[in-house]
């Protein structure tokens, strides 16, 4: 699987226009959009996960700085996070 990071996100953007603009170029096996907390109003960003990194590929290259909803998205592959390693006591 190949995991995209989508920003410049409107705040209206929500899942189900993510996943349906990005599934025009591929298999979408996971969809979200960064919430806040404690507003629940969206961060400006969003993840989109392919079955395949040709596919997360070609929607890249096809949909970087592209407009939806209003706004101009940057679309690039997602860097693995390293999650601190925690000692179970």
């Amino acid at each position: 699987m190949s995991k995209l990071f989508i920003g410049g996100l409107s705040w209206n953007t929500d899942e189900n226009l993510l996943r349906d603009t990005f599934s025009q170029h591929g298999d979408v096996v996971d969809c979200v959009v960064i919430k806040d907390r404690e507003t629940g109003r969206s961060r400006g960003f969003g993840f989109v996960t392919y079955s395949n990194s040709d596919e997360a590929r070609a929607a890249a290259d096809a949909l970087n700085d592209t407009e939806l909803d209003g706004r101009r998205i940057r679309v690039d592959v997602a860097a693995e996070r390293e999650r601190p390693q925690r000692d179970n006591y």
